[in-house]
């Protein structure tokens, strides 16, 4: 899990390097243009080519297009907002997807997992400050809109892993977001300089490496387990940033990171009771 916050951290860096250059839906088909061949080397040496036609359509489609949504909308929010700020809102994804899963997976949350929500919930506040002088940037909601999107697409993993392989999800999602941010982008497609070629290579191998070591983690461990290092990811911002772009956030936004980082935690442990007591 470390390793795949690191690689997706440095993927996210290459986003952030191109997204002042191209549009952000350009920016997103690139991404996952990029990814795609070591996608299919990968699913080829695993001779796993056979799943990639016995899925779920309709929730594969639906990924897809939440994955254009939700790549567009944070690269956008990269073009204003240092990595670490983007990260600590994007952390709010545990906490939304707590909440999604009340009325989608028809699960139970108990009040004390309420109270983390909420808690959750002022630490975006803080990190936002929305006050008359200081008021909510639109790089900010872009964030926040794809930490939404990310979290039902996190609930459809959920419902599409019950019958569908890994392999094909993945191959899917970045195909899917490969064509059809493609299309989209298509009608104003910028020509792509010849010094971000190496960016978009970098952006390739550590999507796809990040998305191997991510999946390795989950296999071989409980996610309430591995799952808080990707708080780590907030570290890595703040050095990318401070590396590459001479900024670092101000003790505001950190306390409110810190804020959602707890709640965060705070689920993920009772995530682990509750699916204990569940399936004992």
């Amino acid at each position: 899990m470390l390793l795949a916050v690191v690689l997706f951290s440095l993927m996210d860096a290459g986003l952030k390097w191109l997204s002042p250059h191209y549009p952000a839906i350009q920016v997103t088909a690139m991404r996952a243009m990029a990814s795609l061949p070591f996608v299919l080397v990968y699913i080829l040496l695993r001779g796993s080519a056979n799943s990639l036609l016995k899925i779920r359509w309709s929730l594969h489609l639906l990924r897809g297009m939440l994955g254009i949504a939700m790549l567009a909308l944070f690269t956008y929010g990269l073009k204003t907002l240092p990595l670490s700020e983007a990260y600590s809102l994007f952390f709010i994804a545990p906490l939304l997807i707590t909440v999604l899963s009340v009325p989608l997976l028809k699960e139970k949350v108990g009040p004390a997992r309420w109270v983390a929500i909420g808690a959750g919930l002022i630490g975006v506040l803080i990190v936002l400050r929305p006050d008359m002088e200081n008021l909510v940037s639109l790089g900010s909601l872009a964030v926040l809109a794809a930490a939404a999107c990310y979290s039902v697409s996190a609930i459809a993993v959920r419902v599409i892993s019950r019958t569908d392989s890994s392999d094909s999800m993945v191959f899917w999602a970045m195909t899917m977001i490969a064509l059809g941010a493609g299309v989209f982008a298509a009608p104003a497609w910028q020509t792509i300089a010849a010094e971000h070629f190496m960016v978009l290579a970098g952006i390739g191998i550590t999507g796809f490496f990040g998305q191997v070591a991510i999946t390795a983690a989950f296999q071989k461990a409980e996610a309430s387990v591995v799952a808080p290092f990707e708080y780590s990811a907030l570290a890595w911002g703040m050095g990318l940033d401070w590396l590459l772009w001479e900024t670092l956030p101000d003790s505001i936004a950190m306390m409110g990171a810190l804020v959602i980082i707890a709640s965060g935690l705070y689920l993920i442990r009772k995530e682990k009771v509750h699916a204990e007591a569940e399936h004992p």
